[in-house]
């Protein structure tokens, strides 16, 4: 039989043990369900990108609180030294942002203007948030001084090849291999470096008898080139580290149409050929389309 010693400390433990179920509960509770005011902010405080970034930017705007069964309308002011119509534009209407009815997120939708001239200056675009309606329920900003109710957007200046390009490399008149969102980028406006020159390289050597570099296939080897300042470009010769020893060094030429913005480049490259049974120079070209 338990002493009476036993028996109390046991209804003491079952005590604590339901006592902290029902705090962690009650925490629990409290981090589900939020009993404050509503505010909106800006998601980020700041943003950068280069003005050669094609796509959509989306900045958010969050509802803090609890979601209303309504939706949400903010107003706001757009500053800076950014010119609109120039350097940007913003899709839908200017001003107004809407988190639609049950949901916590809104959007205003960016998109910059690549004019890129190699003066590498930068500029910005300020929002701000002024007003909300449901005035009763939704507040600007949180806190002492409406945290939160401004962003400043920065638009780096890009040089002139700067951007998102669609790589090709074609096999035969009617046939090439594509691959998307292929970055080239550059710091001086005169030395380029491709994010990836694997454009089918290990498919496209079936077709012309020579065997491709060991394990390249999910390699995404860089290439440099040089912007002549003439249209005409150059590849110096380098090292690729993801290549098989003997396939490792690269040159070439190439050439930047004006017009259409597109990069033509004719990449010098020793293969192994298994028609001749030696090693051979193949010219490889690869072009890249603007996205």
């Amino acid at each position: 039989m338990k002493s009476n010693y036993s028996i109390i400390k046991s209804v003491i433990f079952v005590f604590l043990m339901v006592s902290a179920g029902l705090w962690l509960a009650s925490c629990e509770e409290e981090r589900i369900t939020y009993q404050g005011g509503n505010f909106v902010v800006f998601n980020d405080t700041a943003l950068s990108f280069k003005e050669s970034y094609s796509k959509a930017i989306k900045i958010k705007v969050h509802n803090g609180g609890a979601v209303l069964n309504e939706s949400i309308n903010i107003s706001y002011t757009v500053g800076g030294t950014a010119r609109e119509g120039r350097d940007y534009r913003i899709e839908g209407t200017k001003g107004t942002v809407i988190i639609p009815v049950g949901q916590s997120f809104g959007e205003i939708t960016l998109y910059l203007l690549n004019n890129a001239n190699n003066i590498l200056e930068s500029s910005t675009i300020e929002f701000a948030l002024t007003a909300v309606k449901p005035a009763d329920k939704v507040q600007v900003g949180f806190g002492k001084g409406g945290m939160g109710n401004k962003m400043v957007f920065t638009i780096r200046d890009a040089c002139l090849m700067d951007g998102l390009y669609t790589g090709q490399l074609p096999v035969n008149a009617t046939q090439s291999y594509q691959l998307a969102d292929i970055e080239i980028s550059s710091t001086d406006c005169k030395r380029y470096t491709i994010s990836n020159i694997n454009v089918g390289l290990v498919g496209f050597q079936q077709f012309f008898n020579w065997e491709a570099p060991v394990g390249f296939q999910a390699e995404k080897p860089t290439l440099d080139f040089i912007d002549n300042g003439n249209n005409t470009l150059t590849i110096p010769q380098q090292v690729i580290p993801q290549f098989a020893s003997g396939y490792d060094t690269l040159s070439g030429t190439g050439v930047w149409n004006p017009v259409n913005k597109r990069i033509s480049l004719n990449i010098k490259m020793k293969v192994y050929s298994y028609a001749t049974k030696k090693d051979t120079n193949v010219i490889i070209p690869l072009n890249y389309v603007p996205q």
